[in-house]
């Protein structure tokens, strides 16, 4: 779930520039196809937002794709779980995109 403070812009973001394909609910309620998926849990201190991260087998070419649609990206970092780097969703938070450096289980079963 992605929680955002101008919807209308988040959907068509993820509806027009990373083209993930939808259904309409009812008045303009999008709801998007997103898997294979795969969850983590990670430590914290409190209750907190939850990160939405996507998985690409090539950053660089996802990145001037996605680029080339009007999507802006931090800068590159080397995790050692994969290369990262947060994508804007105007409205919204931003998202991470990254090509981890292990065999993800979601595309592996």
């Amino acid at each position: 779930m992605i929680m955002a403070e101008d919807p209308e812009a988040a959907r068509a973001f993820l509806r027009d520039v990373l083209q993930l394909p939808h259904v309409d609910t009812g008045g303009g309620w999008l709801i998007f196809k997103t898997g294979p998926s795969e969850m983590g849990v990670h430590p914290t201190t409190g209750t907190g937002p939850y990160d939405v991260s996507l998985v690409c087998d090539d950053l660089d070419a996802t990145m001037a794709d996605l680029g080339a649609r009007g999507a802006e990206f931090s800068p590159v970092e080397e995790a050692s779980w994969g290369r990262v780097t947060r994508m804007a969703v105007p409205g919204s938070q931003p998202i991470t995109l990254y090509q981890p450096t292990y065999d993800p289980p979601a595309t592996s079963l």
